[in-house]
């Protein structure tokens, strides 16, 4: 019989130390302070004293009583919390097995010192045995999961939790892709950010065991990760061992400041500027120096090596207690945000949005009614201009925070208005928030033989989301030596590739066909002939006097709603694609891959949220009414951790983007040089990641 996992709490809010036997006291009287902690983290809690260790297999060499006191906070700042130790315990589960500790002993191991951690269940509960009436569940270590991941099951790290969804592939709403992208990472922040308190718990349903301790990630085998299938379990893990003995004798890492506020040749403010105006990272992209060799052989790795060297000079390293450190205060952000409120939505600000929709509809029937049809067209292109934004929210089920509801509204705006498929944004847009800016895996960048907003591009990379090489062909190497010149006429024609794209997941039923999501198919089957009846019939045929007018009607609206797609990829066309590696934090890689606009409040209606793409990248379901107030903590967070918040005006980043399309452009001339310098050499030639 191992040890319990309930904490009793005194009256006046200490901790009791456990008995003499080894075990915590199991007292079930509610009335006398009996805490027991559900799955989901608790509050954040302010830490007196270190959590006492405690052992299952031997007395107690101490006894003491540990304050602990809850104190909730709406501020990042008072939310930091000091230093605590953090015991790996190696328990005795109900079934008799034995948790072996990383050493393959059961000896007792010394506390871990993290910096900046975060008190959760797992610290307080972390024995194989849980409350009464509980299932238990054993350890696993960090070999077993990597042998279950190389037999092919999908496993995921949530909340010390080794989750195994496999069976929940085929019903996940948001796709298979998304999911996968997390095998054998610990997908914590992912999740909580991405997903309701509802899902969260239905997710506990897929629990197999737990891990002790911190978590390594796996590079997920959709990403190229290499396991081992046959592993001796009497072996000792050394990469674990020595991840954990770096992590004990680890100090907090003093770090010279980050380059978070640099300053370039705009005028771009330092670290102590006013603290009311958040604060602009210094470059996005520069021009490579980079020199192509004799065969070109190399020039694409060494663009890449240049890429990855600039960005770890910029940001945070992505050592394990740094990013640990991260994520913690990342957890911190987060309950402030929940603190402040910034989760309820403002159904006032939903009625002046509804209002603006119905009012741009009216103009645009009046003026067809006047034969003012450009005019008209004008009007139509503003509307759905609007409604994306919309669209935008209910997909990241930011308006009543239901899936189903959030997703009926989005499909009503989505296919019964747009003509757009909802299930195909949310396929691809989840995705990308799990990814983003990955030249393979984030399809919201992958736009050969078009655009190439990155290198790697130029080498026929292989495209997970699409399952295929985008080829570097001839029509790619064409386009991209003009691309800066081409970037926002066909931007204006956008919306046209999101109808193929959007009758291309429908025909092929490209999404859930079991589960919550199962219906929505054949809902949007329905909005999509209703849109083409109140379009193409009702507007275009029938109001519309001949087939010049209906050209330019359907260029004109379609055109008027394009600004969209310039403010879609102005968050992350310019920022960094580079791969640091499985163990950056959710919080680092998603600053480091978006960047927000600064405008004023009475604009937002105009951007529709997407302003403030990296604050919606950290918190996705947050209102996007409400991410102008999380902009205050998200900065002060990006202070105390030394991350660079990018900032820039609407034409300041429009300039970044059409420079590194520029960039892009040289570096394909001068892979084409080093081509034809080959060819006529009479090598061969062949370039590679």
């Amino acid at each position: 019989m191992g040890c319990t996992g309930q904490v009793a709490m005194s009256s006046g809010g200490k901790i009791k130390p456990p008995s003499r036997r080894g075990r915590w006291p199991c007292q079930t009287n509610f009335v006398s302070g009996l805490v027991a902690f559900k799955h989901s983290p608790p509050s954040p809690l302010d830490v007196g004293q270190p959590i006492p260790p405690h052992s299952c297999h031997g007395k107690d060499k101490k006894r003491g009583e540990y304050n602990i006191h809850r104190r909730p906070t709406k501020s990042y700042e008072a939310q930091k919390t000091p230093t605590i130790l953090i015991q790996p315990f190696n328990c005795w589960d109900f079934e008799g097995n034995t948790g072996k500790s990383l050493s393959g002993s059961r000896s007792r191991q010394p506390p871990i010192d993290i910096p900046g951690s975060d008190i959760h269940e797992s610290n307080l509960m972390n024995s194989n045995s849980t409350l009464a009436g509980v299932r238990a569940y054993p350890y696993m270590s960090r070999n077993e999961i990597e042998s279950r991941i190389a037999g092919g099951q999908k496993i995921v790290i949530f909340n010390q939790y080794v989750l195994k969804v496999d069976p929940w592939l085929p019903y996940h709403p948001g796709g298979e892709k998304a999911l996968l992208h997390m095998v054998g990472k610990d997908a914590t922040d992912e999740i909580q950010a991405l997903h309701s308190k509802a899902a969260q718990e239905q997710m506990m349903r897929y629990r197999i065991g737990k891990i002790d301790g911190f978590w390594t990630n796996f590079r997920p085998p959709i990403q190229g990760g290499a396991f081992r299938s046959s592993l001796d379990a009497n072996n000792v893990d050394c990469e674990e061992l020595h991840n954990r003995k770096m992590l004990a004798s680890s100090t907090p890492i003093s770090r010279s400041p980050s380059p978070v506020f640099d300053v370039d040749h705009d005028g771009l403010r330092r670290r102590g500027h006013d603290e009311d105006h958040p604060t602009r990272t210094a470059s996005i992209s520069s021009q490579s120096s980079v020199e192509p060799d004799t065969t070109g052989m190399s020039y694409l790795d060494a663009l890449t090596r240049e890429q990855v060297s600039l960005d770890i000079d910029k940001y945070p390293g992505v050592d394990l207690v740094t990013q640990h450190e991260i994520a913690a205060k990342y957890k911190r952000l987060h309950q402030a945000i929940m603190d402040e409120g910034l989760y309820e939505c403002s159904r006032t600000a939903y009625v002046f949005e509804c209002c603006r929709y119905v009012g741009l509809f009216a103009a645009m029937f009046i003026s067809l009614s006047y034969r003012q049809y450009v005019l008209g067209a004008v009007f139509l292109g503003l509307a759905w201009h609007q409604l994306v934004f919309l669209a935008h929210d209910a997909g990241h089920m930011g308006i009543t925070h239901d899936y189903q509801i959030d997703t009926a509204i989005g499909i009503f705006v989505a296919d019964f208005i747009g003509g757009l498929s909802l299930g195909w944004w949310k396929r691809n847009h989840n995705v990308h928030h799990i990814v983003t800016n990955a030249p393979e895996h984030d399809p919201d960048i992958e736009h050969i033989p078009l655009f190439a907003v990155t290198h790697r591009l130029l080498g026929s990379l292989r495209s997970t989301y699409y399952d295929r090489v985008m080829e570097y062909d001839a029509v790619a190497k064409f386009m991209l030596r003009i691309q800066a010149w081409t970037y926002y006429p066909l931007l204006a024609l956008g919306r046209f590739n999101l109808y193929r794209l959007s009758w291309d997941y429908l025909i092929a039923r490209r999404g859930p066909r079991r589960g919550p999501g199962a219906w929505h198919w054949y809902l949007e089957i329905a909005g999509q002939f209703f849109f083409w009846a109140w379009f193409g019939y009702g507007i275009l045929y029938k109001m519309l006097p001949d087939g010049w007018t209906r050209f330019m009607f359907v260029m004109v609206s379609h055109v008027t709603s394009s600004p969209l797609h310039v403010q879609i990829v102005l968050s992350h066309f310019a920022m960094s694609t580079s791969d640091l590696g499985p163990q950056e934090s959710f919080a680092q890689r998603m600053l480091r891959t978006t960047m927000d606009v600064d405008c004023p409040p009475w604009l937002d209606f105009i951007h529709g949220g997407l302003q403030f793409q990296a604050i919606h990248h950290l918190f996705p379901r947050v209102p996007r009414h409400n991410l102008r107030k999380a902009q205050r903590l998200v900065v002060e967070f990006c202070r105390d951790v030394g991350i660079p918040y990018a900032l820039y005006g609407f034409s300041d980043g429009n300039k970044a983007v059409i420079g590194r399309l520029s960039e892009v452009s040289r570096q394909a001339a001068i892979l084409a040089k080093c081509q034809q310098t080959v060819a006529r050499n009479g090598g061969v030639f062949g370039h590679h990641d």
